[in-house]
């Protein structure tokens, strides 16, 4: 592999890593301002009430917490990702915008 390759690898990889900051830092604010739900009841709760704009489930979660957060964000029209380790919801549109911009945009 040439060194200009490698360059570019580590530089992409150096990107990736300061645009997930951004997006931590983006749900530190959320949490401050009380626009952030974590915990599965709490979450489940948000979606059933429309407070929910995106869930962020658990990559590892198992099948039926999956299926669960699947079937609910489905029939409340609510945006559903696995990025995240944690199972959060993010109530407000703005913050959901710019989270799934770090999270999706490189």
């Amino acid at each position: 592999m040439s060194i200009t390759k490698l360059h570019e690898q580590s530089y992409l990889a150096m990107e990736n890593k300061i645009e997930q900051r951004k997006a931590l830092n983006l749900l530190g604010l959320a949490r401050k301002a009380g626009k952030l739900t974590t915990g599965q009841d709490l979450v489940l709760a948000a979606i059933r009430s429309g407070k929910a704009k995106v869930v962020l489930m658990a990559n590892d979660c198992g099948q039926s917490t999956q299926k669960k957060f699947t079937d609910k964000c489905k029939s409340y029209d609510v945006a559903l990702t696995t990025e995240m380790l944690v199972a959060i919801n993010i109530a407000d549109n703005d913050i959901k915008r710019t989270l799934l911009f770090f999270l999706f945009c490189l």
